[in-house]
């Protein structure tokens, strides 16, 4: 028997679009995505997008909804301003702000903001994935360092549930501008990236070795195909691996020696899984979406969005 809705789910971001009907137990009714993110919409167009997504989904008229991510940006739906450190975690449901346009209750969730002008950062979207990592860990999840990869990996510090620092690196992007218009784009040819190739596991602890030598590093491989034929797999497992692990280098993450707890999907998680194995680091990990979905209806249930209010983490 397919159970109802309690309430819908949203993770806007700037290019995506992924909503879930979820059940008072948190599990997932329905699903939508799509490409009609941040960038592709207009202030006024947010209200009627979510509106059609749910109808497609199935969602009653008055089902509530709580949204995560770029929806809350300033050139978003309406602004939900970032809170700055140290934050509780419950703070940021705390700070949540009604959209506008519509006859439903629409709640978007707040960002974080670290204002430290040598270290100025800002975190929108992923925090939420923190509070659900944080709810499955559960009272190991109030402390320890966190990784949660992508475009604009993000690594933060929690102590006694509150989110004391966070540090952004471009690794993603990076690779992709490195791939597609350096003079590596030949020399990579298009290949995906395989962590279990050894170029990558040298790679890693290369670059986590030695991070200053980064850019060194970036055009031995074009070296290494022209003096000795590397194949276009191998050069774009070094160029990830090489990247990856400067990251890792200046994340701090073999300090202290605990394990590092990675939010990632996929073959991000299969790359910094390598990654870290590579240079000795123990993780735990969660899938994003789930990290996702359980932050949100973690928050509907502290914002009491449904009947009962009692949404199971």
């Amino acid at each position: 028997m397919t159970k109802a809705p309690a309430f819908a789910a949203v993770d806007w971001g700037t290019t995506s679009f992924r909503l879930w009907l979820l059940a008072e137990d948190g599990g997932v009714v329905a699903e939508r995505r799509s490409g009609e993110g941040l960038t592709s919409l207009t202030r006024e167009a947010f209200a009627g997008v979510l509106e059609r997504h749910l109808e497609a989904a199935g969602a009653s008229t008055s089902l509530p909804v709580v949204i995560c991510g770029m929806a809350g940006s300033r050139q978003g739906w309406i602004e939900a301003r970032y809170l700055d450190l140290p934050a509780r975690l419950d703070d940021i449901v705390d700070n949540a702000v009604a959209a506008p346009g519509t006859n439903r209750r629409v709640l978007i969730l707040p960002g974080l903001a670290q204002r430290v002008e040598e270290r100025a950062d800002v975190i929108r979207g992923e925090e939420t994935q923190l509070i659900g990592a944080a709810t499955r860990f559960g009272a190991a999840g109030a402390n320890g360092i966190y990784c949660m990869p992508g475009t604009h990996s993000k690594w933060v510090r929690t102590q006694e549930g509150r989110v004391t620092g966070f540090s952004t690196y471009m690794t993603g992007e990076l690779f992709s501008v490195m791939a597609a218009h350096s003079i590596l784009a030949h020399t990579v040819a298009g290949a995906e990236t395989d962590p279990d190739l050894p170029a990558f596991a040298e790679a890693v602890v290369a670059g986590h070795g030695d991070p200053a030598r980064l850019t060194n590093q970036l055009f031995s491989i074009r070296g290494r195909q022209l003096l000795f034929g590397e194949t276009p797999e191998a050069a774009s497992a070094r160029l990830s691996g090489f990247i990856i692990g400067a990251e890792l280098a200046g994340s701090g993450c073999t300090e202290g020696g605990g394990a590092v707890r990675l939010i990632a999907s996929g073959r991000l998680a299969a790359l910094y899984r390598s990654a870290f194995a590579a240079i000795g680091v123990s993780v735990d990990e969660i899938d994003a979406d789930e990290a996702v979905r359980l932050g949100l209806a973690q928050a509907a249930r502290s914002l009491r969005l449904t009947d009962t209010g009692r949404l199971s983490a």
